[in-house]
């Protein structure tokens, strides 16, 4: 049986961004591969909370043993920003130029993961040996220090994987695009090239740094005021060029973001930038007359936490702009983010601010080929196969098109986990499907699509939150009114809402009686049906609700509480436990309003896995009260204990009415409201004292 060589992307064909390829060869049972790229994409305002997409690695995780190595082709997020989330998983070599292998070793670092010993610096044109694959680096032209394509030399041929490129004459930073070499490639034959799709719409060249560093020096030297540069802080050639116009223009330069600090530090660290002026500190520059400045910031996607965002705000602490000032925008607006980016043109513009893009000067120019960057590609390296990918859809289809106009004799489509046969057969072509997905990064936790926390999350933001919270008495009674808590509805009349739900959770719960776990969980389901669909006739909103029911026994509030005599425990008529006290307890907390009471006897359930919990896994005492209320959330019991647990009710009632909660110690009502420094009561004038 003959060996195969396979090739299959996880991510990055069908999407821009998120690369991820694997490269096998093989028996059919056991192949040995190789991963070029690891890369993520960035999630947009349909996935609340979650800022970082990676491809899911699972088809290669089970083939880990036969992972010889992760092979990267440059820096750019979308082909290293998954790598230290992702690397545990794999336990692999990794082999990257030493730029890239600076940002990488940050990555790791921050995970606090040593990868010394797995990183592998490759030098600039180098080689790596990862049998049965031969990988050669070839030195392209991009957006980016040290980009790099790849002859991957395998027994059943060669294979060029060009990773993100373009042909620039002078790239102003690094080296020029090995042309000699792609040339002896294509001679020596390629099998199949992997080929960059981006720009494939956009006719004649992508442009060189060297001439927009020309018309950048021609615009800021017309301009009198303040100067602010937004770009891409991974484009070095840029930012050379913001500092040589600096320099050329009479002006300081300053740093602003986090991002254009790393990557600034990172290429020093290399060799890179030695000959230009030194930054100076944000705060520094604040001292320097208008004209005497230029910022170079992060945040030229309107990124909200971006520093440009945050300079057009007016929250920035170090950088201020005003009418006459001028923005520049130098980079292109990544689709989908066109809509909050005009919007911030348009307010920077609305306060009397220049504002200066690639739409009315010269300021940018792509990394990517335009069609004909791919036409002479395609002249130097003849290859017997093209795989389009680095596109949407549409864009592979028309490169899948343009290969044909090259004469290309076997163009394949793919689309993520497709698996290509390379070889042995007549032609290359897809004859198998990997599993394939996207992982969400999830806090600081990866989780897929269908997680319940992401869909909590989005049916949080669009139809808010209710949480009920019921008390049961040893009986199995429900103990007087619910305690209600809701966010992000539409009530306008609260009140009404209020008294309308609780007479919703008091018909729905009066035929319950709770005597077993499944009557609580129908109790719960009832609830849950009766709030959504009171809520839906009300507002028009279907809250996610959660629904708690508390059950306790006040034999143990003495112990919980640790105040010895000044509790005692009586049976009303009906034979239920209650609690009496002489005197007010008081919570440390921050917010008086929770209180947990945690004990053996105390019992949780909610309608959800997080908010259900066992009083084993909860302790509290008067003294650690305060760190105990972190976790009161699902228990939400007055500020005060006074008399019985009555009077919890007269307080959610009174504050419910825009009352403190406060009962009068003249009248007795709870009718206090904040009067300056003090409390007033509505009912018959008395004060707290301190007016």
């Amino acid at each position: 049986m003959k060996d195969e060589l396979l090739f299959c992307p996880l991510g990055g064909s069908g999407e821009i961004g998120m690369n991820m390829n694997l490269f096998g060869y093989g028996q059919p049972s056991d192949h040995k591969w190789i991963m070029v790229d690891i890369g993520v994409t960035f999630a947009d305002d349909t996935i609340p909370g979650v800022d970082l997409i990676y491809p899911d690695p699972g088809f290669i995780v089970e083939r880990k043993d036969n992972l010889l190595g992760i092979v990267l082709t440059h820096a750019h997020e979308d082909h290293i920003g998954a790598i230290a989330h992702l690397w545990p998983k794999l336990q692999c070599k990794i082999f990257a130029t030493p730029f890239t292998a600076v940002l990488i070793r940050e990555k790791f670092r921050e995970k606090q993961i040593d990868i010394t010993n797995d990183l592998q610096i490759v030098e600039l044109n180098g080689k790596v040996s990862l049998d049965p694959f031969e990988i050669e680096y070839i030195t392209l032209t991009h957006s980016i220090l040290e980009p790099n394509g790849l002859r991957i030399k395998t027994p059943a041929g060669v294979i060029l994987h060009t990773g993100d490129w373009k042909v620039d004459p002078n790239p102003l930073i690094g080296d020029n695009i090995n042309e000699k070499r792609l040339k002896e490639i294509g001679e020596e034959g390629v099998l199949a090239m992997i080929c960059d799709s981006t720009n494939v719409f956009s006719a004649g060249r992508s442009g060189s740094e060297l001439d927009v560093r020309k018309n950048m020096l021609n615009v800021m030297s017309r301009l009198k005021k303040r100067i602010i540069i937004t770009s891409f802080a991974s484009n070095v050639a840029r930012m050379e060029t913001a500092f040589y116009c600096a320099e050329q223009t009479g002006r300081q330069i300053s740093l602003v973001g986090r991002s254009m600090h790393r990557i600034y530090k990172a290429a020093r660290q290399c060799g890179y930038l030695k000959n230009t002026i030194e930054p100076i500190d944000p705060r520094e520059a604040k001292n320097f007359s208008r004209e005497k400045i230029v910022y170079l910031c992060t945040g030229s996607q309107g990124e909200p936490m971006g520093a440009m965002m945050r300079i057009s705000s007016y929250v920035h602490p170090d950088v201020f702009i005003e009418k006459g000032d001028a923005v520049i925008f130098s980079s292109k607006i990544i689709p989908g983010n066109e809509k909050k980016l005009y919007k911030l043109h348009n307010q920077l513009v609305k306060d009397g601010i220049e504002v200066i893009s690639e739409e009315t000067e010269f300021v940018h120019v792509s990394g990517h080929p335009n069609r004909e960057d791919l036409k002479e590609m395609y002249q130097w390296v003849k290859p017997r196969c093209v795989i389009p990918v680095h596109g949407e859809h549409r864009h592979m289809i028309e490169h899948i098109n343009f290969a044909k106009e090259m004469q290309v004799p076997h163009p394949v489509q793919v689309e993520n986990g497709d698996i290509v046969k390379l070889y042995p057969g007549e032609k290359p072509e897809v004859y198998d499907k990997a599993p394939s997905g996207r992982l969400y990064l999830d806090g600081s936790v990866s989780v897929d699509p269908d997680s319940q926390s992401i869909k909590d999350r989005k049916n949080l933001s669009a139809n808010g939150y209710l949480e009920v919270t019921i008390m049961i008495t040893p009986k199995g009674n429900i103990h007087n009114n619910p305690i209600l808590s809701f966010r992000g509805l539409p009530v306008d009349d609260r009140d009404d809402f209020v008294y309308g739900l609780e007479e919703e959770i008091e018909k729905t719960s009066r035929t319950f009686k709770i005597g077993s776990k499944q009557q609580e969980h129908n109790l719960i389901d009832a609830l849950k049906i009766a709030c959504r669909k009171f809520s839906k006739e009300r507002t028009g909103k279907k809250p996610f609700t959660n629904i708690n029911l508390v059950k306790i026994q006040s034999k143990i509030l003495k112990e919980i509480f640790s105040i010895g005599d000044e509790f005692s425990v009586e049976k009303d008529e009906k034979g239920n436990e209650r609690l009496l006290s002489d005197k007010k307890l008081k919570s440390k907390s921050k917010n008086n309003n929770l209180f947990i009471l945690p004990s053996a006897d105390l019992q949780l359930t909610g309608t959800n896995d997080m908010l259900t919990a066992t009083a084993s896994s909860i302790s509290v005492n008067k003294e650690n009260l305060s760190e105990a209320s972190s976790v009161a959330e699902t228990v939400q019991i007055s500020e005060e204990v006074e008399q019985t647990l009555d009077k919890n009710d007269l307080i959610n009632e009174a504050r419910i009415k825009g009352y403190e909660g406060v009962s009068c110690d003249e009248c007795a009502n709870f009718t206090m409201v904040r009067n300056g420094t003090c409390l007033k009561c509505d009912t018959c004038g008395a004060t707290s004292g301190c007016s």
